[in-house]
């Protein structure tokens, strides 16, 4: 079956030499770059990640973290009673 020219399935004369291009090179812009320019960009793509980032309200926080605190609470609590109880399962099976 044949495909028409430019397909997804088979690729044109020019993909294989930009292909081809592609692997030849080493290193790329990557290399030429000293290890502090590169140890700066990152920290810059660091800080414009941050000033991306949504910061919750002090009362979103304060909700937050009263919930947080709330359900930890709540779980150990829980992780309490269950230990106390196989505690006493315990001593009343082994004596």
């Amino acid at each position: 079956m044949t495909d028409a020219v430019g397909s997804l399935d088979t690729p044109d004369a020019q993909d294989e030499v930009a292909e081809s291009k592609k692997k030849s090179r080493k290193g790329g812009k990557r290399a030429k770059r000293g290890p502090l320019k590169r140890l700066a960009l990152f920290y810059r793509q660091i800080i414009a990640e941050l000033r991306k980032v949504v910061w919750p309200t002090r009362s979103q926080l304060t909700t937050y973290t009263t919930v947080v605190i709330v359900f930890v609470t709540i779980m150990i609590g829980l992780v309490t009673v269950i230990d106390y109880g196989l505690d006493h399962a315990a001593k009343y099976v082994f004596g």
